[in-house]
């Protein structure tokens, strides 16, 4: 059930373990919410283009989005958010003259979303 969404900039894409990320991820976002690791599923989305506050270059991002059914805690929530954060940075190599920002973020899925 968890539905995970990570943008992240092109400039990243040979600094950034993905694989490794989600396959982390996974359990940690299990253990944290009380789920089952096969219901986790990352969708991985390169932005071709991003701009970050006023820099010409040098700049680059990666967001972390995870939804899920209601029930959390807001506790629960910013300790996910939290971990993440953490697990992300030990998956992204620096790259010179790049500052990455990372940031996550932990919703509840809308009332209307289904699965099969």
């Amino acid at each position: 059930m968890p539905q995970i969404t990570v943008d992240y900039s092109a400039e990243l894409d040979d600094s950034f373990d993905r694989r490794g990320f989600a396959l982390a991820l996974h359990p940690l976002v299990a253990e944290t919410v009380s789920t089952k690791v096969p219901a986790c599923k990352t969708r991985f989305h390169r932005a071709g283009d991003s701009v970050v506050g006023d820099a010409a270059t040098g700049d680059c991002l990666v967001n972390v989005s995870i939804a899920m059914l209601p029930g959390r805690s807001p506790e629960t929530k910013a300790r996910l958010t939290e971990a993440v954060l953490q697990l992300l940075a030990g998956h992204l190599r620096p790259v010179d003259g790049l500052t990455v920002h990372t940031s996550a973020e932990v919703r509840d899925l809308d009332a209307s979303y289904r699965k099969n």
